[in-house]
């Protein structure tokens, strides 16, 4: 679940969570795909760094190369033993996965299967609780990848969340006052801020099945739609 959503640009990302100025530009994205560059933010030398990672972990071990099935999203109840996260989880390679919104499908009783388009009510630019990895291909090629964990959906998206192979999930979304914990607490710390978001704080609604169509990529996307 989460397979698309929606970043932000490098300035506004460097505003919200108080970043150095970065040598990163980038517009921002209404239709963010798997294995596209990401915006991420983590702890280096004691500061956070903002930089693109590629959206779909590869773990260390791969030598640098995807496997066969999805590694976009790590479920929570799985995140420390699934073999493509329990190492980065253990060394605590985590991070802020930079968004301002996320798309879910919903099947009505029609079998009408449409897109959803969910935000946070009052902050614009929010973080799913993230974790990366480093692999290195055969030529000593530095593959830098990241995945965001997922849970159980609260009641809002419980309702959205209908389809698919796993349903009524949702993704961790951090709330601004962890995400100090989540970059850099311990192991316990960072598992206790995983929570479900506040639906009462979240807003949903339905857009354009342009959204289905990866190279679609505009602000039109988020325009909200009539239910026909």
């Amino acid at each position: 679940m989460c397979g698309r959503y929606v970043s932000p640009d490098e300035s506004a990302i460097e505003r919200e969570f108080n970043l150095v100025h970065s040598e990163w530009q980038f517009p921002p994205c209404y239709n963010v795909a798997p294995t596209q560059p990401v915006p991420v933010v983590r702890i280096v030398n004691g500061e956070r760094q903002g930089l693109r990672l590629r959206w779909g972990l590869i773990p260390y071990t791969a030598h640098g190369e995807a496997g066969k099935y999805s590694t976009i999203n790590a479920r929570i109840e799985t995140v420390d033993s699934a073999a493509s996260y329990r190492e980065p989880w253990k060394r605590g390679q985590r991070c802020l996965q930079v968004a301002s919104g996320f798309y879910e499908w919903h099947v009505d009783t029609a079998g009408r299967k449409a897109p959803y388009y969910i935000h946070l009510k009052n902050q614009p630019i929010f973080a799913f609780a993230g974790l990366w990895d480093k692999s290195f291909k055969a030529d000593g090629t530095a593959i830098e990848s990241c995945a965001h964990i997922t849970m159980p959906a609260n009641e809002l998206m419980r309702e959205i969340h209908n389809a698919g192979t796993n349903p009524h999930r949702m993704p961790a979304i951090l709330r601004r006052d962890d995400y100090a914990v989540w970059l850099s607490g311990s192991l316990d710390d960072a598992r206790g801020v995983l929570k479900q978001y506040d639906a009462s704080q979240m807003v949903a609604y339905e857009v354009s099945t342009m959204v289905n169509t990866p190279k679609n990529d505009s602000a039109a996307l988020l325009e909200p739609v009539t239910p026909g």
